[in-house]
């Protein structure tokens, strides 16, 4: 279970074909909302990948936004869910934001990975709401030397 920070367009394009399938194909997110203006190379955002057996199969990205690192775009493709790998996305992503001088981290997680994201040690920081249609949650973590 490798994980790698997207540096190419090639790579890039394998993030977004995960995250079309997942968020647009499986979840019914409309394409046009899971795809906007950080989705470049260009530094407003670090993209990575996940590996399961050499293929990719989870992406993630990390924003910094009003000084807290903000992941979004966390998913596994439906037959590699339960290997872990989202744990390793999420590790990753806050070792980027470490590597940043980011020392709190924030997401908008769905309603559903809630347990999920508690287990990691996020805390769940406001009611539900709609994002994109789906409901979510504020979730906050402060991050220590691990």
């Amino acid at each position: 279970m490798d994980s790698k920070k997207i540096t190419m367009a090639d790579e890039l394009d394998l993030a977004f074909a995960i995250r079309k399938e997942v968020f647009v194909e499986e979840q019914g997110f409309r394409l046009e909302d899971e795809f906007d203006e950080f989705d470049t190379l260009d530094g407003q955002a670090e993209h990575i990948l996940v590996f399961h057996n050499d293929q990719p199969v989870g992406t993630g990205r990390l924003r910094i936004v009003e000084d807290l690192g903000k992941l979004e775009r966390i998913c596994i493709l439906e037959p590699y869910r339960k290997f872990g790998l989202g744990k390793t996305i999420i590790k990753t992503l806050e070792e980027i934001a470490r590597q940043k001088a980011i020392s709190r981290v924030k997401l908008h997680g769905q309603t559903q990975a809630e347990g999920f994201y508690q287990k990691l040690g996020y805390r769940t920081s406001s009611d539900v709401f709609m994002e994109d249609g789906g409901p979510h949650i504020l979730m906050i973590k402060e991050l220590v030397n691990e």
